[in-house]
């Protein structure tokens, strides 16, 4: 579920406050419609966040971070600063790894 790509920029912007459909796309550069819709659902269908229509003319549509969403943005938060840290020796293991995988 938040694996992929789009689910983490999409939890990391509703993170910071609620935004409009717009405002994730623009803040999200790459996404398509298609994709943003589809994962914004699915997000949805799993209780991460909130869309929360106005009722009004134009529609007015803003997604949220649910509170269970609010408990899973803490955690990513916290594996982004574990990726952080941890970068210099991720990547000398892959060094290590490449030139082994080399000398084979």
């Amino acid at each position: 579920l938040i694996a992929g790509k789009w689910p983490m920029l999409i939890l990391a912007a509703l993170a910071e406050t609620p935004m409009r459909n717009g405002a994730l796309m623009r803040r999200i550069g790459g996404i398509s419609q298609k994709m943003l819709t589809q994962t914004l659902r699915e997000l949805e269908r799993n209780g991460l966040i909130v869309r929360e229509d106005h009722g009004s003319v134009p529609p007015h549509v803003e997604y949220r971070l649910s509170p269970l969403g609010r408990t899973l943005a803490g955690a990513l938060v916290e594996l982004d600063r574990w990726a952080e840290r941890n970068f210099p020796v991720l990547d000398a293991a892959r060094d290590r790894f490449n030139a082994r995988e080399r000398r084979r």
